[in-house]
């Protein structure tokens, strides 16, 4: 159990959320349209992580692929990309990940990107080269629990955020864990996601004052860990999939939605927004 809170999650504090409305056309939106009986099934979705144990309950013997990317400064994108045989874990984080996922879309299929190894640290090129490889290998949702906060990296990430973006790929992407800025969560184009203290994993809120879009469960979560474990953890990099895989279930139901559709998807059916049809 941890007593530090996240960066951003005051946001969504009982004496800090908004009540929003949706009017019109957006209030008709409702959860049972939105993913209503979905299971994630046709979804590839891709962790971009710390690997995912791919023999874990948790993940329900859904890993189609594990890729491994590793810095190299000889080759013309500093990294190398191999594919290992067995989905392994090297830390847990991303077993975390893949497990809350799954909970919410148990046929959507994983892959898995390790950019980050026994420490949970990586170099930022690793983490680009890893959701370069999910752009090309047309992903339908990604899930971003890591960030960068180098300033140098702001302009590689954005063109990879926006190339995303224009593929009809879902990027949703954790929020710093410290009150400062990180990349990619800080652009438009991605889903950006901070924790809230609520235990219900259908509880999600809307933020109206970005850069953080929304707010998931994130604080004192129970996650899938090493090992078939499991454990109680914080931070912003568990209520991001908890995003993802509501995303996964509206792609699944509605795979013509864009992300940006998708967005408004979210708006609609968050839990501090009011629905109702324009008089």
């Amino acid at each position: 159990m941890s007593d530090v809170k996240p960066a951003w999650s005051n946001q969504f504090s009982a004496d800090a959320l908004t009540e929003l409305n949706a009017i019109g056309p957006i209030g008709e939106i409702t959860r049972e349209w939105a993913w209503g009986n979905a299971t994630g099934k046709g979804v590839r979705v891709a962790i971009i992580d710390s690997g995912i144990e791919g023999t874990h309950p948790a993940v329900g013997g859904m890993v189609r692929k594990s890729v491994v990317v590793e810095y190299d400064a000889r080759g013309k994108t500093q990294v190398r990309i191999g594919e290992e045989q067995q989905a392994r874990d090297l830390f847990g984080h991303g077993t975390a990940c893949a497990g809350i996922i799954h909970a919410f879309a148990p046929d959507a299929e994983f892959y898995s990107v390790r950019v980050l190894g026994r420490d949970l640290s990586g170099k930022a090129l690793q983490f680009a080269g890893g959701l370069r490889w999910a752009i090309e290998n047309a992903m339908h949702v990604v899930n971003l629990s890591l960030s960068t906060s180098k300033q140098d990296y702001f302009a590689l990430f954005h063109e990879l955020a926006d190339a995303a973006y224009f593929k009809n790929i879902v990027l949703v992407s954790a929020a710093n864990n410290i009150p400062a800025p990180s990349y990619p969560s800080l652009y438009s184009s991605v889903v950006s996601v901070a924790a809230h203290a609520s235990q219900d994993p259908l509880t999600y809120y809307y933020n109206p004052a970005p850069p953080v879009e929304f707010g998931a469960p994130g604080i004192d979560v129970t996650v899938a860990w090493l090992n078939g474990g499991k454990m109680v953890s914080t931070g912003n990099s568990f209520a991001a999939p908890h995003i993802a895989g509501i995303v996964a279930l509206i792609r699944s139901k509605h795979p013509e939605l864009t992300p940006f559709q998708i967005k408004t998807v979210l708006f609609a059916c968050a839990s501090n927004v009011t629905r109702r049809r324009k008089s």
